[in-house]
């Protein structure tokens, strides 16, 4: 898929209230959980991996691309494969060098001006390629310390990202409002919709994401992707909720993903069912993206 189906997809989410949801398996044994359960419900659907969980699972960029279109050539519903959080030039190369559909720039952590010319950089390689861009402006806090590290003083300045999206050129813009990577501390974390509200009134046209889907209550992700006239939330992110799955059922804490097919094949399918379940239950319930493929 190219970048001009890729911005259609998120434009549609946007304008149609509901949002296309974001799922890191972290091995390539989930990724036909993922893509199973877009097939099930009739939904579009991203299948994502970030660099740190590349480092972390020990999985280069081709092995999981090409375990992602060994699947997803058959696909009967929009599949996307997308780079999650990565920090460096040389990174986003190789993973559009391994055939990577959309990847995600993230200078949040550098000065403003460092952050937009980092990320117009990877606009103007990705984009002469066919590929979507996602920047990001302000800081996500990381829960489980696999992404970033934030709080408050690093939301996302609504003043702000007008500006950034005009210099970059940016096709999707993460935003920092109050979400986190990783288990939420609370039940109800607290999201600032505000904020929220001003960034979308700022940039109508950009679609905007919000990662630390997972542990979300559903009230939340629907009244952030239903937010105001132009549209709330395009893209949701959720990582960790399957990891825990993957590992309750497993009975097994984080391994590399090489290990995976050495584990019992009755307890894995299992696994694999769990997070379809999963999966599917969040684009009914919480995306509101089921039958829209």
């Amino acid at each position: 898929m190219d970048r001009t189906q890729i911005v259609s997809l998120w434009r549609k989410a946007q304008s149609g209230s509901y949002a296309l949801g974001s799922f890191s398996p972290r091995n390539t044994f989930l990724i036909d959980a993922i893509v199973s359960a877009a097939e099930n419900v009739h939904s579009p659907v991203m299948v994502q991996i970030s660099s740190n969980e590349m480092r972390w699972f020990d999985i280069k960029p081709g092995e999981f691309a090409e375990a992602f279109f060994k699947r997803a050539s058959a696909c009967s519903v929009p599949v996307v494969l997308h780079l999650d959080h990565t920090y460096d030039f040389d990174t986003v190369k190789a993973a559009i060098d391994a055939g990577f559909e959309s990847v995600m720039i993230d200078g949040s952590k550098l000065p403003f001006d460092e952050n937009a010319a980092l990320t117009r950089e990877v606009c103007e390689y990705a984009h002469a390629r066919g590929r979507a861009v996602e920047g990001e402006l302000g800081n996500i806090g990381g829960a489980d310390k696999l992404e970033t590290g934030g709080d408050e003083r690093l939301y996302t300045v609504p003043e702000q990202a007008r500006e950034f999206v005009r210099i970059t050129g940016v096709d999707a813009l993460a935003v920092s409002v109050g979400t986190a990577h990783g288990v939420y501390p609370t039940a109800d974390p607290k999201i600032d919709f505000d904020r929220l509200n001003s960034i979308r009134s700022i940039i109508p046209q950009t679609p905007l994401v919000l990662h630390g889907g997972s542990g979300l209550p559903q009230q939340t992700v629907r009244r952030a992707i239903k937010l105001c006239g132009a549209g709330g939330i395009a893209k949701l992110n959720i990582a960790t909720d399957l990891e825990l799955i993957f590992q309750r059922v497993l009975g097994i804490g984080r391994i590399p993903n090489s290990e995976i097919q050495k584990l019992d094949p009755a307890l894995l399918e299992a696994a694999k069912a769990e997070v379809r379940s999963f999966v599917e239950g969040r684009m009914r319930e919480y995306l509101m993206s089921a039958g829209k493929a």
